[in-house]
């Protein structure tokens, strides 16, 4: 019986080639968790996840932040971020006050060109140009406050809050008042003529 490099004519994994560890642990089961708490695209705005689910949510992402923290000092945002998110696990809030996935998709993006060898992400501590394909986000309470996207969603899915200065990211915007030109005698009927 051939074995598989010979049936699939790849070559031998070498045994000399380093194993490089994986940048961030592998989050599934926080994100399988997590389609059991988050709130933000449920259709039926009544329905309140079970608390052990939001427990296991906070847990679960403390735990592979946890992996994540290059020493034990205790002194970096992450350490804030994992005391915060096990006080959670212990006491969960009735519902998770995340941000949305379209909250997500329009974070400015921040073009590879615009980084610099010593800038890492204030998360797992790896600097953004040890990545191949960076994919880096600037939230919008500072523009100093850059994250790679896959550190920086799983915390926004249950806090909607920065890690770093805690100020609040989702904000009820007004509505723009309407524009001044279509505006006939002072009166505005949103009426198309």
């Amino acid at each position: 019986m051939a074995s598989y490099e010979v049936e699939h004519n790849v070559p031998k994994p070498s045994t000399t080639e380093p194993s490089h560890p994986p940048r961030r642990p592998d989050l599934s089961t926080f994100f399988s968790t997590l389609q059991h708490v988050d709130t933000t695209d449920v259709s039926n705005g009544n329905a309140l996840p079970v608390p052990g689910d939001v427990s296991a949510a906070f847990r679960t992402l403390a735990e592979a932040f946890e992996r994540m923290r290059p020493d034990r000092s205790g002194e970096g945002p992450l350490d804030g971020m994992i005391e915060l998110l096990v006080a959670n696990s212990q006491a969960p809030p009735k519902e998770v006050k995340g941000v949305s996935q379209g909250f997500l998709d329009e974070l400015e993006r921040v073009p590879n060109k615009l980084l610099k060898p010593s800038m890492d992400c204030p998360i797992c501590g790896n600097p953004f140009l040890d990545d191949e394909y960076p994919l880096v986000v600037r939230l919008p309470c500072n523009r100093n406050h850059m994250f790679d996207l896959e550190c920086i969603a799983p915390w926004l899915k249950l806090h909607a809050t920065c890690p770093l200065d805690r100020k609040d990211l989702v904000k009820e915007k007004e509505p723009p008042p309407p524009p001044k030109d279509e505006e006939e005698d002072g009166e505005w009927d949103d009426m198309y003529a």
